[in-house]
């Protein structure tokens, strides 16, 4: 009988053993089941049927946030706009998109005024970004929201999926898209993608030292009707990029993709919003900066410092305007690059 003891306890470690293995396995499924499928957390703030009411969508309209700390009131403009007015009884669904992080937004946004549910995806490479699930999550949200991060990893792991394509058709059905940081620079026509530069990335001085060293762009990625041939930066008087968006768009005309191209800089906690056609208001703290170059530079070369004249700087104020599709002929001032360097303050 004693012999016997060794044994079953021998059996019950086994036992107990395989029950740990299996529990972890079905837990690591788990896991790997809520990252593939989920992408995120989604904080449950889904209401009853009754009082899910599908709106008629009053956009497209687009917030591009300077980055820093978000400008709550931008967020809601876009939200505002996308159910009809402040006043509307409709509610809107808002999808938030990532590469990487929490679901920091989805208590702020849900917060606001209008919205009926919100949920965070953290699409994180190409095979979950062409997934069926995210497609069908962000199609039938009518506003979608680009958090922070880095614009070369949006752009490796959405562009040409089934994300960017669920994305655009929430655009076109009028919906709202906006994004902040470096979810704010992938919405212009042209993309300054950072891929080729340091993790620093390329500032003013460097980029106007030489023009073509690890600075690299990404074309049709949204192609949003009323950012035609527009970059965008951000974070703009706070690390003082004026020279980076003036080298921009003298690479964008020498290269042939545009003879002419209107940079949209916006400064931190400041959004640029644009509505259905295409006026711009812009809110926060700061101001925005409409740079235009239409003309070929004088000196755009590699190794060589740019040379580029007068280009119009409109200096855009928070609650005031400018119209994208209509351009004031006035109301700007001029600064020109010499020998990599900028003739005056440009801010």
């Amino acid at each position: 009988m004693t012999k016997a003891f060794p044994s079953i306890a021998r059996r019950l470690k086994n036992i107990g053993i395989k029950l740990l293995k299996m529990g972890t396995f079905l837990i690591t499924r788990f896991i790997e089941n809520w990252k593939r499928y989920f992408l995120g957390d989604t904080v449950d703030v889904r209401p009853s049927p009754s009082n899910d009411i599908r709106p008629f969508l009053g956009g497209p309209v687009l917030s591009l946030g300077g980055g820093g700390p978000d400008v709550d009131d931008a967020i809601q403009w876009m939200i505002n706009q996308v159910r009809g007015s402040s006043n509307s009884n409709s509610k809107v669904n808002v999808v938030v998109i990532r590469t990487s992080g929490n679901h920091d937004y989805n208590r702020l946004i849900y917060a606001m005024k209008g919205v009926n549910f919100v949920e965070t995806l953290v699409v994180s490479s190409r095979e979950e970004a062409n997934k069926s699930e995210i497609f069908e999550k962000v199609r039938n949200a009518d506003v979608v929201f680009f958090a922070g991060g880095d614009q070369c990893q949006y752009i490796r792991n959405w562009k040409d999926t089934k994300l960017e394509t669920a994305v655009k058709s929430v655009y076109l059905k009028g919906g709202g898209v906006g994004g902040t940081s470096a979810g704010a620079m992938i919405q212009s026509d042209c993309v300054y993608d950072a891929c080729a530069s340091s993790e620093k990335g390329i500032e003013t001085r460097d980029a106007l030292e030489d023009p073509y060293r690890d600075i690299t762009f990404t074309y049709n990625f949204f192609n949003w009707s009323n950012l035609k041939g527009t970059i965008v930066d951000t974070h703009f008087d706070r690390r003082e990029r004026m020279g980076r968006i003036m080298t921009f768009i003298a690479r964008q005309i020498k290269d042939g993709v545009s003879s002419s191209v209107l940079g949209i800089a916006v400064s931190e906690s400041t959004s640029v919003l644009v509505d259905k056609n295409g006026l711009v208001k812009v809110m926060g703290r700061g101001a925005a900066y409409f740079v235009l170059g239409n003309h070929q530079p004088e000196v755009c070369e590699p190794r060589k410092p740019l040379t580029f004249s007068n280009y119009k700087i409109w200096k855009v104020r928070s609650g005031d305007t400018f119209n994208l599709r209509n351009r004031p002929t006035s109301g700007y001032y001029l600064r020109s690059v010499k020998r990599g360097r900028i003739d005056s303050n440009p801010y």
